[in-house]
């Protein structure tokens, strides 16, 4: 058994590093008619049907783990996934490499609030559609759609619980969406995760959620078991025969995820909010006090570095010595252009412009300010596009060749940062700054001698008089206002630049592995989640087996005597327990017997697999007994032994041998069969494993240290079992435990 599990890890192993067979690169749904497409979506999307009916060429499969499915379409399994465009969008800046999504929508559907027919909350309906109105009203829905759908935060604000709470509004959610619904470490975090907050704080009332997998949660809510349903679910013609719905919260786009044949293209920033930069070190240059920004970001910043240039920064931060480094936006889009492993972090740090300097009170200040506003935003933008693009052929400075009746000014620039303002091959200073101010030096009809320095001297020597200007990607702040005046250019933004989540091509294997394992393991403790799982599953385990070996064996003895009802009734029962598939045993049993009780959903687990592992109990005992002799019965009656006596002092000895080896089968499957109890809202292993790769969007660790994790718990268990079947073999005793209690005669 072990070995042909090795077998199959590795295969998965060597399959997950076949290359798929080259094919048209995807580019339009027009390309969706060709024979032999296989397209995933989540079999509960109204787009399901619609796919058949479009491209009845093509295979429709429905999908539920999307991570996987994700996978499926970079190895070339699947050529495209349709679904929403944002959580796709975050799949692919969070690291999912190898896939795109096309630019066209194939759909928008609108997303709300299942809820339950069954809720004890009285008018429920009503009051979550007034409240969704109130959200809308006062801003607080487009907001929270701001912040965690558009910017990609992950960090929850505070809102305020009710001193009294006069009941419990009951959620279920999957906990597996970006940026809906997701663990941020052992906590839920997002949009529906907020609105919940909100709804429950509105109600007075405390808030309870319960994470199923996404196959059980409408049938949760028809059942009864949970209030409503938060989990970006769309509105279906199936879904609302089956339960009522809020007023639409919104409407997203659907589009689909294909293959992306590139092998250098960056797949995201590593880091996506500000929340995941605490304890980690950012840099800057040297001059640029901008600490206070950052720490008004995230207060947890672990460490401040400053360098002299944006090359050393670029460098520091590829070795790991930096994890982010402050720039203006012109500065990092030209790094990020540049170096293919390096990306933006998705949301700006302020908004702000460039400036010139001048000298405290200059009057050449207002001239120099309408000559840059003569200059059109068409010229600014080629301008920009001159010196931030890829094309090193056009950046050439201009020729001051007009007169310049009206005299030369000196002007101090950065001879480090570009685009903005940098020394050339040639040894002149050129770049964005260097432009603009010449096209307005032209309408002034002026020269301009620029005069290279480091960043940090450039507003020394403009307050010194040493030069009449400074330019040099300058961005304006109240605090440099108070030491220059300025001339505002252009806009500008402090964004900061980390690193990209796909390794390029030289990147080590090994590197890249250790990064996995960090992302699963270490980054918000998620270790946490599986050992979590790992604790559920093997309590459900060890109770079960307990419970259902019991429940066996009393049933047997119940049945041994021939009764004619006791086998009548257990026949039946036994044909219904193993007859039906577990996952439908669970449900029945949650939603349906105890659909009306508060009752836990591991001790739901713990009933139904009670049920399966003591009907195989019962089996195992039937196949044990009767492979005792017949002989062993009547040598006990004539030597004058009860019937029970004869059972317990005879008979089940003998038979424990026999049953033992493959009760330790049953209770391996006992183990795996677990799994599926994601269905009733329960945090298994294996749930726990999804949950994480539902945020790394990879599938390898997380399914490794699943599997791992079940081999290890069988092996205990096995081992266990193993030691307890030494008891009962008399072969592997040794002579003193066999005659132990027994007289010796003494010669």
């Amino acid at each position: 058994m072990m070995k042909k599990s090795i077998l199959c890890i590795l295969s998965l192993v060597l399959l997950a590093g076949c290359r798929p067979q080259d094919k048209p690169a995807l580019t339009s749904f027009d390309q969706f008619t060709e024979p032999g497409m296989v397209i995933g979506i989540p079999g509960d999307m109204l787009e399901m049907k619609m796919l058949k009916e479009d491209y009845p060429q093509a295979e429709i499969k429905a999908i539920s783990d999307m991570p996987l499915a994700y996978q499926d379409v970079a190895n070339g399994r699947m050529d495209a996934v349709v679904y929403t465009r944002r959580p796709m969008e975050l799949a692919i800046a969070n690291g999912t490499s190898g896939v795109r999504l096309l630019e066209e929508n194939y759909n928008v559907d609108k997303v709300a609030v299942a809820l339950s027919p069954k809720s004890s909350i009285a008018g429920l309906q009503e009051k979550i559609n007034a409240f969704i109105r109130e959200l809308k009203e006062d801003g607080t829905l487009d907001d929270m759609y701001e912040r965690w759908v558009d910017r990609g935060e992950d960090t929850m604000p505070q809102i305020p619980a009710p001193d009294h709470p006069s009941f419990t509004l009951k959620v279920g959610t999957t906990g597996t969406v970006m940026p809906y619904t997701y663990f941020v470490g052992t906590q839920l975090s997002g949009y529906d995760i907020e609105l919940a907050y909100r709804f429950a704080a509105w109600l007075g009332a405390d808030v309870e959620f319960k994470v199923y997998d996404f196959g059980g949660i409408i049938a949760a809510a028809a059942a009864g078991e949970i209030d409503c349903v938060m989990s970006n679910l769309f509105m279906t013609d199936q879904n609302r025969d089956t339960v009522p719905w809020s007023d639409p919260l919104m409407e997203v786009e659907i589009t689909a995820m294909v293959r992306d044949s590139s092998e250098t293209k960056n797949a995201g920033p590593e880091y996506t909010s500000f929340s995941q930069l605490k304890g980690r070190t950012v840099s800057m240059l040297t001059g640029a006090p901008f600490e206070e920004l950052m720490l008004s970001k995230e207060p947890g910043i672990g460490s401040f570095t400053t360098y002299s240039s944006t090359s050393d920064m670029i460098l520091a931060l590829k070795s790991g010595k930096t994890d982010a480094f402050l720039s203006n936006n012109a500065i990092g889009s030209l790094a990020v252009n540049r170096n293919p492993e390096l990306a933006l972090f998705p949301e700006n740090l302020q908004e702000a412009a460039f400036g010139i300097a001048f000298h405290k009170g200059d009057p050449a200040l207002e001239q120099w300010q309408d000559a840059f506003a003569e200059i059109t935003e068409e010229e600014k933008q080629a301008v920009w596009q001159k010196w931030t693009g890829d094309d090193e052929s056009i950046k050439v400075p201009l020729v001051q060749d007009w007169p310049g009746t009206n005299g030369t000014v000196k002007a101090a620039a950065c001879d480090t940062l570009e685009p903005m303002s940098y020394v050339g091959a040639d040894g002149k200073v050129m770049g964005f700054d260097i432009d603009l101010i010449l096209m307005a030096a032209e309408k002034l009809d002026v020269h301009v001698d620029f005069t290279g320095m480091e960043f940090s001297a450039v507003l020394a020597s403009v307050q010194a008089g040493k030069a009449a200007l400074g330019a040099g990607s300058i961005i304006i702040t109240d605090e440099r206002k108070e030491a220059v005046d300025f001339a505002e250019y252009y806009p500008a933004a402090f964004v900061l630049v980390v690193r990209g989540t796909k390794a390029v091509s030289d990147t080590s294997f090994w590197a890249s592995l250790g990064a996995s394992f960090e992302r699963t393991f270490l980054r918000e403790e998620r270790w946490k989640l599986f050992a979590d799982g790992m604790l559920t599953t093997l309590l459900i385990t060890v109770v079960s087996a307990l419970a259902g070996t019991t429940l066996g064996f009393l049933v047997f003895l119940w049945c041994r005597s021939g009764r004619r009802l006791a086998n009548g009734v257990t026949k039946v029962c036994l044909w219904l327990v193993q007859g039906m598939p577990m996952v439908v045993l669970l449900m029945i049993l949650n939603y349906i017997i105890f659909g009306k009780l508060a009752i836990n959903g591991i001790l739901v687990a713990v009933m139904g697999f009670t049920l399966t592992f003591g009907a195989g109990v019962y089996g195992l005992m039937k196949l044990g007994v009767g492979a005792v002799d017949r002989g062993q019965y009547e040598a006990a009656y004539a030597l004058g032994y009860t019937p029970n006596r004869t059972f317990f002092k005879i008979i089940l000895p003998q038979a424990i041998p026999h049953i033992l080896p493959a009760y330790r089968g049953e209770l391996v499957g006992l183990i795996k069969a677990t799994a599926i109890v994601g269905y009733i809202a329960v945090q298994d292993l294996t749930k726990m494993g999804d949950i994480v790769r539902s945020r790394t969007y990879e599938a390898f660790f997380p399914l490794i240290a699943v599997t791992v994790i079940y081999f290890v718990l069988e092996g205990l268990l096995g081992f266990l079992v193993s030691r307890i079947s030494v008891s009962f073999n008399p072969r592997r005793r040794q002579p003193s435990q066999i005659l132990k209690g027994i007289k010796k005669e003494q010669s």
